[in-house]
């Protein structure tokens, strides 16, 4: 097997370290989400085989499904022609990719000079988080 760490020498990283993160069903092609990877979650998506993200807002590793359930199983891991960008496709544990409780997060889509929510709840934030009272 590669190394991991010469693997991550090829990604050009932004100034914070950072490189965006495209999960795609491996599948249906759907484009379920994107977020952020540094060069741990990179690495350890890698090793573990699930998706691993960075969160900007905890400053702190977020691995996919962790409290949710809704893990992404890592199936191919592409960059992109410049580097800078990542797209893995996996499968998505659950049907679940978005905090809102939908299949994706793309869920607003621009019509008649608005944004129109398209796709329907699945299970309420609430429910899947354990708020439900």
């Amino acid at each position: 097997m590669t190394d991991p760490g010469a693997l991550l020498n090829d990604i050009q990283w932004n100034e914070d370290g950072l490189v965006p993160a495209i999960a795609q069903d491996a599948e249906s092609g759907e484009v379920l989400m994107l977020a952020w990877m540094n060069r741990e979650a990179l690495a350890r998506t890698i090793e573990e085989g699930r998706a691993i993200y960075w969160s900007r807002s905890r400053d702190a590793l977020w691995r996919k499904g962790e409290e949710s359930g809704h893990v992404q199983q890592l199936r191919e891991l592409r960059i992109d022609c410049d580097r800078d960008t990542v797209l893995m496709k996996v499968e998505q544990l659950g049907g679940i990719a978005c905090h809102t409780g939908r299949r994706h997060c793309f869920f607003q889509r621009l019509q008649d000079g608005g944004w129109q929510v398209t796709e329907d709840v699945i299970k309420s934030p609430d429910e899947i988080y354990g708020n439900a009272p």
